[in-house]
Parts: C-alpha cells; structure tokens; sequence
C-alpha cells in the first residue's frame, strides 16, 4: 500500500419526515443514513426528532475538505436548490 488515503467523502441531503432538508458529509452513506434513522447509534440531534429520513442526493469528492467545503454551500443554498437537487437526482 502506497499510503496514499484512498477513502471516499460524500456530501449528501437528506429529506426529514417533516420536510426539512439536512446536509452533511460521510465516508459510508449507508451506515450514515441508517444513523439518521435510529436503526443504529450516531447521527445528528437534528433529524433525532424528525424520523424517518430518506437520501434524495449526494455527490462523491475528492477529499474531505472539498466535501466539507461543498457541505457548506449547499447547506447555506435556498429550499428551490435543494428541492432542485433532490428533483435532478437519480
């Protein structure tokens, strides 16, 4: 092994039960999804209480500063981006 860190980051929104959207970063979207859910411990206090969640988009990035760099934009973006980027993926 070249020692060269070769782990995937994502950057992903999730859609609450409420309708509410959440951002965040991973290395593993499934088991992070499954945290969000409750099915197992960790996730965000923020979608604890707005159960259940769904993935509606993510992107891969080359790294986790660019992950938590474009975490960063599409958490600032208005509700239409992200209503634009659930609707565009897939």
């Amino acid at each position: 092994m070249s020692g060269e860190d070769v782990t995937t980051w994502f950057v992903y929104l999730v859609r609450c039960a409420d309708g509410s959207f959440y951002t965040g970063v991973t290395t593993d979207l499934p088991r992070r999804l499954r945290q969000h859910n409750g099915e197992i411990a960790g996730g965000a206090g923020y979608t604890r209480g707005r159960r259940p969640v769904c993935l509606v988009w993510s992107e891969a990035c080359v790294d986790r500063s660019h992950a938590q760099r474009r975490e960063y934009v599409v958490r600032r973006s208005p509700r239409s981006t992200k209503l634009r980027l659930e609707a565009n993926h897939g």
